[in-house]
């Protein structure tokens, strides 16, 4: 299973399926649809007929169940994304397959100077042993999240070419757009058909999850004044300046870089700029709703504060809601953590559970009606060029899933 995963996680990295937060397509990017084409090929040369690709970029597949008739199994999908987050280049990637890693620093790119130091990365010491994939240090690797995908899509072959194996109805599902906060926007729930779900988008090995954070987006306007620099007393607004002292007026400590667990954050991810006008944009997150709602509460009155200090409507904010913990949604259904904790230790991992500190299409779909807890992909550094993943972890994600099929289908 190890040799059959990674086959298929290398060949999905390489198609580019970077999606784009400013287009206003759905998918965001028709690139998405490359191998989104792919998974249904392959889906229906395992043999599984019941497989489609509609117009917004879903792929949906069902596996029937081989179960008697009569025995009440509950429908059960694994969903994963096909994009991979604009935040680095996801074009020409070219991996490094590290055999046998041997526990020290990493050289990821010595012309660039970028090594993986074990002091920075302490938690490549679980890995000694292992086969590691890493980039060249030119691009993210895309395991966020094609290792879910390989990872379900290996359990689908397993299933397919194991008749004796039973189960229930499976049904598969890959998004595109879940790095820009678009991946569920038009997932028809009712046509899926699951009554529970797991996305296979976590991180390190044993990583299970069923919180995550509140999620707003704030975009900020600003309009200054440019002057001739030689004249400017007294009359220039830079907007440059000004943004910069919105941003000292947010909590230091509540920064990505100062933040752990529960702890939430404003995280500046784009600055754009001329003396004449600026334009800021936040991520806000926190697992707490009321702190959530206090976030978005103090970044209005900084606003204010400036709008007083430099004349009405100098900034303009646009808040708009993401996402919401899914905690709330999944604890009236326990026990599919519990099942999915079950399956974990038979595979030999140790069970993580833990808050997400980002979020899954799973955190919407658990609010539109299908609950949905998160399971590790086995990943690491997600969304840069330190990005890397043990093949083994993604062995023993699709072990997991395999048990979990099982558990489903035990007879009660």
């Amino acid at each position: 299973m190890k040799e059959k995963v990674l086959e298929k996680f290398l060949r999905y990295i390489s198609i580019d399926t970077a999606s784009d937060p400013e287009s206003e397509s759905q998918p965001s990017t028709s690139r998405q649809l490359d191998l989104s084409r792919v998974l249904v090929k392959e889906l229906r040369e395992m043999g599984i007929k019941d497989v489609e690709l509609d117009e917004w970029g879903y792929v949906m597949a069902t596996i029937p169940s081989n179960m008697a008739e009569g025995e009440n199994i509950p429908v059960i999908g694994f969903i994963a994304h096909v994009d991979t987050a604009p935040d680095a280049s996801g074009a020409n990637i070219r991996p490094r397959i590290i055999e046998n890693y041997d526990g020290n620093d990493i050289v990821i790119n010595s012309e660039k100077g970028f090594v993986m130091k074990i002091e920075d990365f302490p938690e490549l010491e679980a890995y000694k042993g292992k086969t590691i994939i890493t980039t060249d240090g030119t691009t993210l690797l895309g395991a966020d999240d094609k290792a879910g995908v390989a990872e379900i899509m290996t359990v689908a072959e397993y299933i397919m070419t194991n008749p004796g194996f039973k189960h229930g109805t499976i049904k598969i599902g890959f998004t595109p757009d879940e790095e820009i906060g678009r991946g569920v926007d038009k997932f028809d729930v009712k046509r899926f058909g699951a009554d529970y779900a797991y996305t296979l988008d976590g991180g390190q090995i044993g990583e299970l999850e069923y919180e995550n954070f509140n999620a707003a987006a704030a975009k900020i306007f600003i309009q200054g004044r440019n002057i001739h620099p030689g004249y400017a007393k007294d009359k220039m607004i830079n907007a440059i300046i000004l943004g910069s002292e919105l941003n000292s007026m947010l909590p230091v400590d509540q920064r990505p870089e100062y933040t752990r667990d529960y702890e939430g954050f404003f995280h500046i991810i784009r600055f754009d700029g001329t003396v004449e006008s600026a334009t800021i944009q936040y991520i806000i997150r926190d697992h707490d709703g009321v702190k959530f709602e206090a976030k978005k509460v103090l970044l209005e009155e900084c606003i204010a504060f400036l709008n007083k200090k430099y004349g009405e409507n100098t900034f303009k904010l646009e808040i708009k809601d993401q996402y919401y913990n899914m905690r709330k949604q999944v604890e009236p259904h326990y026990f599919i953590v519990e099942k999915a904790v079950t399956a974990m230790e038979m595979a030999g991992v140790k069970p993580l559970i833990k808050p997400i500190r980002g979020g899954t299409d799973g955190a919407r779909l658990s609010f539109m009606g299908l609950p949905c807890p998160n399971i590790f992909a086995g990943g690491h550094n997600f969304h840069g060029k330190f990005e890397y993943i043990p093949a083994e972890s993604m062995q023993k994600a699709a072990e997991v899933v395999i048990n979990l099929i099982s558990l489903y289908a035990e007879k009660k």
